[in-house]
């Protein structure tokens, strides 16, 4: 009879099937069968677990990132190699040449007809090949990778130029895709660092491999922590010189919360869009092109000229006015209604892993990406027309951003905005704390600033006048409106100046003609400047300016006490004025 416990028995198996403690064979989990002992008589290797150190084939660059069935996976792994973007690049690069020699080959066209001469047919294809070809190129050329710790991009087909990113210094990863990008399902891949206004560009990635870059080269993965295994302390420890976790160990990795919805578009905001006057560059390009090619129209000549002007003078002069009136009015809803949706259209405003994401746009979709501990601050802006109305824009202030500032709302309702200032900033309410007024004395000053214009606008007009022969009364007239005009900006100014300090946040109102409240934490002042003109002197006021490596990296507290802004300064950052505090007193 055997006997599975004797010592030199210790490789057969006991009455319950399984071998006895001690063995080398005993790490084989129940269920698989060893080596040869499987009722096919084949070896079970492919059910053994797999070591720890070699990982299985075909993973992906980050453990989190899913595959998709029929789709290569152009995300490299560390240390993998270069990687070329999406094939179809070379559909979108090509149409992109041609957008821009479409319009100098127009010229070059229209100008040989007229001397006379003319292109001959064989040209139009030529160019349209060689255009092809310049699109194709930079697709065979334009590689990268991702590495332990740097994301690289390389490309150049006689001057090779390779970019650097470390990858602890990304501060921003953008998503763009134009109407062409979208119709091809590609994505265009923007990474900011801060340093300079330079960013390192992937022009066409897949829409799924955009994303996932996206999240690998902002994920911030928290350290893994190693639970007490079951059987601790029963002498199963692990050893003490192993750093990775053992087999039975229960590694809890720290949640990721959900997104939260910060900011979603509603179609009421399009009564804010006439009020706000971004749109008025386009009127300004369309004005431009028509002074630049207007004269070139058939329309346009001396006759026609001078019969629309027979025409329009059969009618009263208020009549004319009120038609152009309602006409350009028109225009200008049609404008900033359509402008409004094509730039808004399925706006979101989310946070995320440590983010706010903003997403927005018809024809041309924006994904951009801003680390919520870069945020130094909010910017509320209230312009004079936006006002009117109850309306406002807000805006962040980041560091490691080129442009400082970046728009996170559209024109919006002023209690929306807010209220979305207050959550991005962690609920603190410094949104709507009361600014100390700076008294008397600034408003004299506000006055006084803003009459400089004023008196030197009518000196102006007076050459004009005497040049003309015009009746003196008007320029009367004309002085004693810009006298008006500047009492009472100079009076908007003086109510829209203040301060205030609350709890880890210093606030500064400012502006003239729009209303604007800057927040900024205090842990983001790098220092302090306090500045006096020669009538701020003569009045015992002064100029305290925050620094910071956000925004526009200051923020201008104007017109407040000497005291008072020594005192707000040392309050916002205890113990940075103290050496100079005490030079000063001693």
């Amino acid at each position: 009879m055997d006997r599975p416990g004797d010592p030199h028995r210790s490789h057969q198996q006991g009455p319950d099937g399984r071998l006895a403690a001690g063995c080398a064979d005993a790490v084989v989990r129940a269920g698989l069968a060893h080596r040869d002992h499987g009722v096919s008589g084949r070896t079970d290797h492919h059910r053994l677990p797999r070591r720890r150190h070699r990982p299985a084939p075909g993973g992906a660059a980050d453990g989190g990132h899913r595959r998709v069935r029929g789709r290569r996976h152009v995300i490299p792994a560390p240390g993998e190699g270069w990687v070329r973007l999406s094939p179809r690049k070379v559909l979108v690069d090509p149409v992109k040449v041609l957008r821009q020699v479409l319009v100098p080959a127009l010229i070059a066209l229209v100008g040989v007809s007229q001397s006379g001469g003319g292109l001959p047919w064989w040209s139009v294809p030529l160019v349209a090949l060689g255009a092809c070809a310049a699109g194709v190129l930079p697709w065979f050329t334009t590689h990268y990778r991702l590495t332990e710790t740097q994301f690289q991009l390389r490309s150049g087909i006689l001057n090779k130029r390779t970019s650097t990113a470390p990858l602890d210094r990304v501060r921003s990863v953008d998503l763009e895709a134009s109407l062409l990008h979208r119709i091809l399902g590609l994505e265009k891949v923007q990474v900011g660092t801060g340093v300079d206004d330079e960013r390192i560009t992937l022009d066409a990635l897949d829409r799924a491999d955009a994303r996932e870059l996206r999240t690998t080269l902002l994920r911030k993965s928290p350290a893994p922590v190693v639970a007490e295994r079951p059987g601790a302390g029963t002498g199963d420890e692990i050893d003490a010189g192993t750093d990775a976790p053992g087999e039975h160990d229960v590694v809890l990795h720290e949640p990721q919360a959900p997104a939260q919805l910060l900011a979603t578009i509603d179609w009421s905001w399009l009564r804010f869009a006439p009020f706000s006057l971004a749109r008025l560059v386009i009127v300004a390009g369309a004005l431009g092109v028509l002074s630049q090619f207007g004269d070139q129209l058939p329309i346009w000549d001396e006759d026609t000229a001078r019969s629309a002007w027979d025409w329009v003078t059969r009618f009263t002069v208020a009549l004319v006015a009120a038609v152009l009136f309602i006409v350009s009015l028109v225009a200008w809803l049609v404008i900033s209604v359509s402008g409004y949706v094509v730039q808004w259209w399925r706006f979101r405003l989310t946070r995320e892993s440590g983010a706010l994401h903003l997403t927005s746009g018809l024809f041309t979709t924006r994904s951009v990406t801003v680390e919520e501990a870069k945020v130094r601050g909010v910017e509320l802006t209230e312009p004079v027309l936006l006002r009117l109305v109850g309306g406002a824009e807000l805006s962040t202030l980041a560091t490691g951003l080129e442009e400082g500032t970046h728009q996170v709302l559209p024109p919006c309702p002023r209690h929306v905005a807010l209220a979305v200032g207050d959550q991005v900033l962690g609920g603190a309410g410094p949104m709507n704390v009361p600014l100390r007024e700076h008294g008397p004395r600034a408003r004299r000053r506000s006055w006084l600033r803003h009459a400089d214009g004023v008196f030197l606008v009518p000196l102006l007009m007076i050459a004009p006048f005497w040049f003309f022969d015009l009746a003196w009364t008007w320029w009367a007239v004309f002085a004693v409106a810009s006298l008006v005009a500047g009492a009472v900006v100079g009076e908007m100014a003086y109510r829209h100046l203040g301060h205030a300090l609350s709890p880890g946040h210093l606030v500064a109102g400012s502006g003239a003609l729009a209303r604007i409240r800057t927040v900024l934490e205090t842990d983001g002042i790098i220092g302090w400047n306090l500045e006096q003109s020669w009538w701020q002197r003569r009045s015992g006021l002064s100029t305290l300016v925050a620094t910071t490596a956000a925004g526009s990296e200051r923020v201008v507290v104007q017109d407040v006490a000497v005291e008072r802004a020594v005192e707000l300064a040392d309050a916002a950052t205890p113990g940075l004025l103290t050496p100079f505090l005490a030079t000063r007193g001693g």
